[in-house]
């Protein structure tokens, strides 16, 4: 295998550039190549006057093919119960699977075709369905957001993620682009794809399905209820995702041990994309094989950071509540982001001197934040929006300027510092203008704030011990986002694929 980096091309450029300079920097004929990859490409935009892509490239004069992750094989009948169908649950039940062990995949909400009709029924007509909804559901929540990859979780789990998502049908850029995205519009599918592989395998996949408690007999679980019945599994996996709060509260009931943690909260702020084009790319904004433009900015005012989360290039604001009376944004972009604004969550981190000391402080002050940011819309899921130069200013303008926002439930303009303390709209307000530094445009007076994003991470941790399980119940495995130990797609995806080969070490797997 011929290895080869540093290759330049320009965006109007294709990978047959990018093949062709590999050969003639390794100084092979085109014509003896038998395989070839493009194994990254990121692209170079701190010269606004000479903008390109880097790339790296593998090439062989001999037939090649990439090998696959061989799984060995329990000699165990185990049984595991894996609760919740984002991407920790789905990751760790098809490994669980492929180790030999018997799967049961639950999820609150229905399947990702029916979760869409819940989410366009709840947009169109105002229905919520709390347990099938932006929140809950196959696929969790990043099902309608970016499929952003990117991590800042390295290593072979987080490798083996990105394959599996190539093995089932994602686009092929994943595999080599530096901040790599699978869009809303095309991971809906490839999550389907890994729920038939599960059933295939032998898994038993049940949706609309809901754990509701635990029974713990000293430092195991004994059974579980599912929808009102008694059940018994070996070994429980519990990928609930960050909005589960009704099991945080269940577990504490039954003395699973739990900690309050930090986290963030804000906004959503939309631009124009063709001004955050411009302000990344000026002239090049234009040229033929641009991609649309992201960033990632961060700020701190008296010692609270605060950051941009989620970007979402020609994206939409999204209702992602999963309680009446309330209202949660996020962000979403289609694989082609060809939306007419940018958007991304501007945040604050809070603690404890914002929520308290008790265990559920934090809980509560994002149900609070929620609650009132449905009063200040004028209720029935309308959201409450700012012009970011009234936010700055203090003022609330009766009109917009030239960014329209996308939420589609109806907007009301208002004072959005209402709804956090000084401190953090301090923070905030700060952030906002010294990102305009940075980003030139940010904190221009047109954009649009939404409030509120609140549910960027868990508030609460699950304990869990150096071997995944719960330092509560030997039996009990905390998973991904909801409990504490993830922050996105690959990294919650990683970790389910961690807590499987826990389970499957627990029962001796061989390695073929």
């Amino acid at each position: 295998m011929i290895k080869v980096s540093d290759i330049k091309i320009r965006p109007y450029e294709d990978d047959r550039a990018v093949f062709i300079k590999a050969c003639k920097k390794a100084r092979v004929d085109e014509r003896k190549v038998k395989y070839f990859r493009l194994s990254k490409k990121s692209l170079d935009a701190r010269n606004k006057k000479d903008i390109f892509f880097t790339c790296s490239a593998e090439l062989s004069l001999t037939p090649y093919k990439r090998e696959q992750k061989v799984y060995g094989k329990v000699k165990s009948s185990a049984n595991v119960l894996v609760v919740g169908m984002g991407p920790a649950g789905l990751f760790c039940a098809l490994d669980l699977l492929r180790y030999g062990l018997k799967v049961t995949l639950i999820e609150r909400g229905k399947s990702v075709d029916e979760r869409e009709n819940s989410v366009n029924l709840f947009i169109q007509d105002r229905v919520l369905d709390q347990d099938s909804n932006i929140q809950f559901g196959e696929g969790g929540a990043g099902a309608f957001s970016d499929g952003k990859l990117n991590t800042g979780v390295g290593g072979v789990y987080a490798r083996e993620v990105i394959d599996d998502f190539l093995l089932f049908g994602a686009p092929s850029e994943i595999d080599y682009l530096q901040k790599p995205h699978i869009g809303s519009d095309n991971l809906k599918s490839v999550v389907k794809n890994i729920r038939n592989e599960i059933i295939r395998l032998g898994g038993k996949v049940l949706f609309s399905t809901k754990l509701t408690d635990l029974e713990i007999i000293g430092d195991k679980v004994k059974s579980v209820t599912i929808n009102g019945q008694k059940q018994i599994f070996d070994e429980i996996v519990l990928a609930v995702g960050h909005s589960a709060r009704d099991i945080y509260y269940m577990l504490n009931d039954r003395g699973v041990k739990l900690e309050s943690k930090d986290f963030a909260v804000g906004f959503r702020i939309e631009h124009l994309q063709s001004d955050i084009n411009l302000s990344q790319y000026g002239e090049f904004a234009t040229v033929k094989g641009m991609p649309v433009a992201d960033y990632k900015l961060v700020s701190n005012f008296n010692g609270r950071g605060v950051f941009t989360f989620c970007m979402c290039p020609g994206g939409y604001v999204m209702p992602s509540q999963s309680e009446n009376g309330s209202i949660v944004t996020n962000g979403m972009s289609n694989f082609k982001r060809d939306g007419q604004n940018a958007n991304s969550a501007v945040i604050c981190q809070v603690g404890k001197k914002d929520f308290g000391e008790s265990l559920f402080g934090g809980v509560e002050y994002q149900k609070s934040l929620e609650i009132s940011a449905y009063n200040l819309g004028g209720g029935n899921f309308v959201a409450p929006i700012s012009l970011v130069g009234d936010y700055l200013t203090g003022k609330v303008s009766t009109s917009l300027g030239k960014v329209k926002p996308t939420y589609p439930m109806g907007v009301k303009q208002v004072d959005l510092q209402k709804l956090f303390s000084s401190e953090i709209n301090d923070s905030i307000k700060f952030a906002i203008t010294d990102m305009g530094r940075k980003l030139k445009g940010f904190d221009c007076y047109d954009g649009v704030l939404t409030g509120v994003e609140s549910r960027t991470s868990s508030p609460i941790r699950v304990l869990r011990k150096d071997n995944y399980s719960s330092v509560s119940a030997e039996n009990l495995y905390p998973c991904g986002e909801g409990c504490g130990y993830a922050g996105g797609i690959t990294s919650a995806g990683a970790d389910g694929k961690k807590v499987a080969k826990a389970i499957a070490l627990k029962y001796g797997f061989e390695q073929n």
